[in-house]
């Protein structure tokens, strides 16, 4: 099936390249809703290649993204006022600045890029454009040592592209700032939200075990009474982790997002427990906020791959000292629920 942005072909020295549509579509709008919510996400992609925007010549720039289609939408509806080419690089689907980490969108996949598209054929200079976000993937000097091509970096995001050219391919400090706002943070909770489900559906099922215990045996006849409560708990506990913690994330105190995620979980259970729905003794009260501050800081790590706020290094030394204290609370909390429930 002919994917909907390809409208043609553009012949260029005995090359045939694929004409694109700088216009997001309904279905591209649906895509992109289908993939913040974490459907098809790993199949989101495009063919890696050279594509043509406008009526591109030889004297046109070469912009260079990844093969996530995200990252190509990103990139074609802002270069409509321009004539060009897209060089899409196989980054496995992933965007730019993550496959820059992996190592995908990187000098060796770029460097065999240009030579399998024969670029040096299309354009008569020797100009890419690499959005700034890749810059820790591509050794610039070893590209142009392999191919004779220069790497400009351009700005952080592709709306910027029209200036940062208009300016002589310079970027100013705004066009090289990354920002995260509440935009870019809300955009990314549906993803998260869907990735945690088994861990939700987990808790569930074993706090509604718990649930049923009482000094007289286990029943589940009064669900609303013994179930709903720690289904209600549960659920509010996740919210915090998935939702609110990115949502207030500069806002929250401190800078580890397991520190985040445990202030979130308090605030959940504080809400709880003013509402008594935190148990009817001090055992289940208290495991309840061990139980809800775990989940919730445990989950708000999950953000760390997601934001701006750490490196690699960072995500790993966050969990090694934050994991045994999640666990901890977890597994102290479970063992009060029992008792609470028993005495």
């Amino acid at each position: 099936m002919k994917d909907s942005f390809l409208t043609g072909n553009v012949s260029i020295s005995n090359s045939v390249v694929p004409l694109i549509s700088t216009n997001i579509e309904f279905n591209d709008f649906l895509g992109a809703v289908m993939v913040r919510w974490g459907i098809n996400r790993n199949n989101y992609r495009i063919n890696p290649g050279l594509y043509a925007v406008g009526t591109p010549d030889k004297l046109s720039d070469v912009f260079v993204t990844a093969n996530y289609k995200l990252s190509f939408d990103a990139l074609r509806k802002n270069l409509s006022w321009v004539s060009g080419w897209i060089l899409v690089l196989d980054t496995k689907g992933v965007n730019v600045w993550c496959a820059a980490g992996k190592g995908t969108f990187g000098t060796k996949e770029l460097v065999n890029r240009i030579k399998l598209t024969s670029l040096e054929r299309i354009v008569s200079h020797k100009r890419l454009i690499l959005p700034q976000l890749g810059a820790t993937g591509v050794a610039a000097h070893k590209v142009k040592e392999e191919t004779g091509f220069n790497v400009h970096y351009g700005p952080v995001r592709a709306a910027d592209i029209k200036r940062f050219i208009s300016e002589g391919y310079r970027a100013d400090k705004e066009m090289r700032r990354v920002t995260f706002g509440f935009k870019d943070r809300i955009k990314l909770i549906p993803n998260d939200f869907m990735y945690g489900k088994f861990y939700l559906l987990g808790a569930l099922a074993l706090l509604f075990l718990i649930s049923g215990l009482s000094d007289k045996g286990i029943s589940y006849r009064d669900f609303a009474g013994d179930g709903g409560p720690s289904i209600l708990s549960v659920l509010l506990a996740y919210i915090a982790g998935i939702v609110i913690t990115p949502m207030l994330l500069p806002y929250i105190p401190g800078r580890r997002f397991s520190f985040k995620g445990f202030y979130s979980g308090a605030l959940v259970f504080i809400i709880l427990f003013l509402l008594k729905l935190t148990g009817s003794n001090i055992f289940e009260t208290l495991s309840w906020f061990l139980i809800i501050t775990a989940i919730s800081s445990f989950l708000a790590m999950n953000f760390t791959g997601s934001s701006t706020y750490t490196s690699l290094s960072g995500v790993k030394k966050e969990m090694k000292f934050s994991l045994p204290f999640q666990i901890g609370f977890a597994l102290v909390g479970i063992i009060l629920q029992v008792i609470g429930k028993l005495n």
